[in-house]
């Protein structure tokens, strides 16, 4: 019997740990950001993959005629492939940041293949829009200790989430929205992961995730919601956790 129990604890353990390199808001392999402080009314939104062409263009025309800023982390070879795509973004305003060269699940990669990986995806964003955000999402939001140590190395936060859309395989927007919407917090502080771009080839349509966009931006700023880019929620977080003085 006691070896059954062994076993079946080791199998809980293993399934827990292999959770924990996949789940969005996991903390066991070390600290990310995944949300921000609640009761703020505070949304970020986060797009992926990109730059795309011409998707994340459309994308820049929504946000722009709702006046929102949003965080966009981009993988390195696209980049090189569009780098008048990732200048509009930044010159627009919104934070760019890491998502590896290639797009690899980090979990399967060495610690050289890592660096790597992060420090083509930073070159070829520096020669794209010059100085950009420290932040970094791994792939597929697979990490593990390593992962995260390496980015801290390289001086990079790591940002993950903890709402999505679901809409890497481009469900109809109304699916979008309505996922999104069931994730959303009343209070706010979430972190939405949505896709700008496919991570196999440049142009992958995401002209659904423009239009739920649109939708999400419409319905929230009427409910009273504030979108920001994640730098900007995590200062409030920061601001919000330090102690009160005392008169």
């Amino acid at each position: 019997m006691i070896p059954v129990l062994v076993g079946a604890a080791a199998l809980a353990s293993a399934t827990a740990l292999g959770y924990q390199t996949m789940a969005p808001t996991g903390q066991w392999f070390g600290r990310t950001f995944a949300s921000g402080s609640r009761g703020s009314r505070q949304i970020a939104l986060t797009f992926d993959d990109g730059p795309n062409d011409p998707h994340t263009f459309r994308l820049l025309e929504v946000l722009a005629k709702h006046d929102v800023l949003a965080t966009f982390f981009m993988i390195g070879r696209f980049v090189r492939e569009r780098p008048q795509i990732a200048r509009a973004v930044a010159a627009a305003g919104h934070v760019v940041g890491n998502h590896t060269f290639s797009h690899p699940l980090l979990i399967f990669q060495s610690a050289a293949q890592t660096r790597c990986e992060l420090g083509e995806c930073r070159k070829a964003l520096e020669d794209a829009v010059g100085a950009h955000s420290n932040l970094f999402r791994p792939p597929f939001g697979g990490r593990r200790p390593a992962t995260l140590r390496i980015a801290r190395e390289l001086g990079l936060e790591t940002v993950m989430w903890n709402v999505t859309g679901y809409d890497w395989n481009a469900p109809p927007a109304s699916v979008i929205e309505r996922k999104v919407a069931r994730q959303i917090h009343a209070d706010g502080g979430d972190i939405v992961l949505l896709h700008d771009g496919g991570h196999k080839a440049m142009g992958a349509d995401r002209a659904q995730t423009v239009i739920a966009v649109e939708n999400l931006l419409r319905r929230y700023k009427d409910s009273g919601f504030e979108f920001l880019t994640v730098p900007v929620m995590m200062q409030t977080r920061a601001v919000r956790r330090q102690p009160s003085a005392v008169g």
